[in-house]
């Protein structure tokens, strides 16, 4: 299984920014010439992305439909690809058709660069509505005024929790605030008698699985960004108090024996994953994570809520991403590329079926109120969380995820101990990633 959300999603290296970089449209490189309204796209596409296993036989099966209602196009499908793969192509003027992307942190560099085609004339030729999409999947599909990207399928981030472990513990509901999750996460960890940890109550390492400073800004509602695209993180009070909750907990727990605990943990995106095997009690995660412990942990009886807050005026909110997918500017059919990615972004049932199989939420108001979308108790929370007006995502910037990773370097090193200015650490954050953003321009 590869997804890397938050993210799923802090992969985008510096490899793959130098060859975003490479990618970029030679000065007075047109675009293809658009065809007349109506007309039949026809031809060959090559369609990358990311997913394997049961969420890749999701896509094979759409693939089916798209071909059915357009007999003209064959597509090419080829999964297990990483954004870095598909930059490497490109880079190199080769590359898919229509490539899909799990990271919206790289739509900045796609648009900037040119690596993916500017789809605002399709949309207004074929009379595409974006206010279907809610603003927050609006935001992180276009940067600076150009639309590169179109949203798949979305994802929302949520605490879960064992309900077995809650019972035999005495814990009527979930946490809704960080204090009350801090009080519970001790209640419920379990140590043998040389303070070994056994279990965790929340395991709240930086770098843990989902536990990324993008999916864990909303619970204080700390901002990542001026409106110049520099760095607000080191101006912004709201990060050191993220950051000092966060590691009063780390220190509770003792980093040395949490780092002897997590090394003993399976993979996130295997049947060992540590809410499967009740090694932790409450975890941060995607509503994806629903099917993969009814397809592997069968027997875990769990429930999903919003993130804790430190304001109880926030609660109900969360962090939204999701994938992307754009038309590359080595694509060879332009044409049929964009039926694809149309077919795939804007017709409801297409969405909808998709939502159903690959278990991510949908991209549009009309896909979010069918009747053919299958919404059980749980993955209601997660479509509550979405439409939520306290829910936001990472800004996109030039300089794509990097300032994301600036910062989780710097998180590594004080959850360890190793840096203790947190004021001062997190102005010399703000330091290398207003650098980066004046080389890219």
């Amino acid at each position: 299984m590869f997804r890397t959300h938050g993210p799923r999603r802090l992969l985008v290296t510096a490899l793959a920014a130098a060859l975003l970089a490479t990618a970029a449209c030679t000065p007075g490189e047109q675009a293809a010439p658009l065809a007349s309204p109506g007309v039949e796209a026809s031809g060959e596409v090559e369609l990358w992305h990311f997913f394997t296993d049961r969420e890749a036989a999701a896509i094979a099966e759409i693939v089916k439909d798209f071909e059915a209602k357009h007999p003209k196009v064959k597509v090419t499908v080829k999964g297990g690809q990483d954004d870095t793969k598909m930059l490497q192509a490109i880079g190199a003027g080769q590359g898919p058709d229509v490539g899909l992307s799990y990271s919206t942190d790289i739509v900045g560099k796609f648009c900037s660069s040119g690596a993916w085609t500017d789809l605002t004339p399709y949309l207004q030729r074929d009379g595409i509505d974006l206010k279907r999409y809610p603003e927050v999947i609006r935001s992180y599909t276009e940067f600076r005024g150009k639309r590169c990207a179109m949203p798949f399928l979305a994802d929302v981030y949520g605490l879960y929790y064992n309900k077995k472990i809650f019972a035999e513990a005495g814990v009527a509901g979930p946490p809704k605030t960080l204090a009350e999750l801090t009080e519970l996460a001790k209640k419920l960890t379990v140590r043998k008698p040389d303070g070994t940890i056994e279990r965790a109550g929340f395991l709240p390492s930086f770098g843990f699985y989902e536990n990324s400073p993008s999916h864990l800004a909303p619970t204080v509602g700390a901002n990542w960004l001026n409106a110049d695209g520099t760095s607000a993180i080191g101006s912004d009070p709201k990060w050191q108090e993220l950051i000092r909750w966060q590691k009063d907990l780390v220190d509770w727990y003792g980093y040395d024996k949490l780092e002897k605990f997590r090394a003993g943990l399976g993979d996130e995106w295997s049947a060992d994953n540590a809410f499967h095997k009740g090694k932790v009690a409450m975890n941060v995660d995607g509503e994806w994570r629903m099917a993969f412990l009814r397809d592997q942990a069968k027997d875990v009886s769990f429930g999903v809520a919003p993130l804790p807050v430190a304001d109880p005026a926030r609660y109900g909110g969360g962090y939204v991403t999701g994938n992307v997918i754009g038309v590359s500017r080595t694509a060879k059919n332009n044409e049929a590329a964009w039926a694809l990615v149309r077919f795939l972004t804007t017709e409801t049932a297409a969405i909808v079926k998709l939502s159903n199989g690959i278990r991510n939420v949908p991209s549009t108001t009309d896909a979010l109120t069918s009747t053919e979308l299958v919404v059980d108790p749980e993955f209601q929370v997660f479509l509550d969380i979405f439409a939520h007006p306290a829910t936001v995502t990472t800004p996109p910037s030039a300089i794509g995820a990097a300032y994301q990773e600036e910062l989780s370097g710097f998180l590594q090193s004080y959850q360890a101990g190793t840096t203790t200015d947190l004021a001062g650490g997190l102005k010399k954050v703000d330091q290398q990633i207003d650098n980066l953003v004046k080389l890219a321009g």
